[in-house]
């Protein structure tokens, strides 16, 4: 059997289709950006700094967000949100990851002025330039807010829809799950949907598979982020299978909102062998202190995952991949290229 080390997973070619720009950002940068707005961090030191951002004690996914303010206080300018993105990007090109959607809501950077248009573009930006210096395919997916008005969420599709040939490629809606039905955004849903853009949305995290249902059978998305308690619906589990519907996994962050108890305890497997189409995500490297060859790690560890599990677990993500078709078929077929290289590779 072949030993699934890090630098085994570095080189496997992944695709992450769940990270959130403002939960993945350098804690060296966001000190910079702090001293360049007069905007002040809790810690005045990078590590410590890094320290302060990890969840460590959150008793719910509302704790849970609580940390973003900080990072979001250094967000408001368009400059540096060009800059985490491509950090971003960088980061994970370095990763071995050669497919990127970052997600985040534009809507929460336009406290310093910024519209919701400029804090679309310059994240675009960034991601441009680390396409052209490190090769690595990246989109944004634009999110909308549960608990803020539907009005709000509605501005936010058009903004999405307005970029869609500028490289956004996905909606999403996502914060506090309980108590903020997915229902009362249908019509940014639906206003995506007739525009052919599509859609993902946070559910199953916060709330029980009723939350899954209403964003399938409401919302039409057609990928559900996190989806974790999918398991306790055994109907919508076979539903979400037969139709195809992605679910993207992400398993520290659901070990810190108390999603699950542990690792161990994470339904990856049960609905990878229930034939879902499955992918893996960090979510947000900072606050889960990850990566995403970390996660991998965790999988192969925790949950006995295989080499050739983990590669098409891998491959899976690209396949779910909000591309056009012709781009989207184009990118497995090196992806499939380099993964069958490395299987020879560990095979001799």
């Amino acid at each position: 059997m072949t030993v699934v080390t890090s630098d085994l997973l570095r080189r496997l070619p992944k695709a992450e289709l769940h990270c959130h720009l403002d939960g993945s950002v350098r804690p060296s940068t966001m000190l910079e950006l702090a001293r360049d707005v007069h905007v002040a961090m809790p810690r005045d030191d990078a590590e410590a700094l890094r320290d302060y951002m990890l969840v460590k004690d959150a008793r719910s996914l509302e704790e849970y967000l609580e940390r973003f303010a900080v990072t979001l206080s250094v967000m408001q300018q368009a400059e540096g949100m060009e800059r985490i993105a491509y950090e971003l990007a960088e980061d994970a090109a370095r990763e071995g990851i050669r497919y990127l959607e970052v997600r985040y809501a534009p809507v929460l950077n336009t406290r310093g002025g910024l519209t919701m248009a400029q804090a679309v573009e310059a994240p675009l930006r960034g991601l441009a330039r680390a396409e052209r210096e490190y090769g690595i395919v990246a989109r944004v997916i634009v999110c909308a807010i549960r608990n803020m008005p539907a009005a709000t969420s509605l501005e936010a599709a058009w903004t999405a829809v307005d970029f869609q040939a500028a490289g956004v490629v996905g909606f999403d809606l996502a914060g506090g799950e309980a108590g903020h039905p997915a229902a009362a955004h249908q019509a940014a849903f639906a206003h995506c949907e007739a525009h052919g853009l599509a859609c993902t949305c946070h559910a199953g995290e916060g709330a029980g598979a009723g939350s899954i249902a209403e964003a399938i059978h409401v919302c039409h998305a057609t990928r559900i982020g996190h989806g974790t308690r999918l398991v306790e619906d055994p109907v919508l589990l076979r539903e979400v299978r037969d139709r195809g519907i992605a679910i993207e996994c992400c398993l520290t962050s659901n070990v810190q909102t108390h999603t699950i108890p542990s690792i161990d305890a994470h339904p990856l497997r049960t609905l990878v062998e229930a034939g879902v189409a499955v992918s893996l995500n960090t979510d947000n490297r900072l606050m889960s202190g990850t990566d995403l060859v970390t996660e991998y790690g965790l999988a192969a560890r925790h949950l006995d995952f295989s080499f050739d599990e983990l590669a098409a677990l891998a491959r899976q993500g690209f396949v779910n991949a909000f591309l056009p078709e012709p781009a989207r078929a184009a990118l497995l077929a090196r992806v499939d290229d380099e993964i069958a290289a490395l299987r020879q590779e560990v095979a001799r």
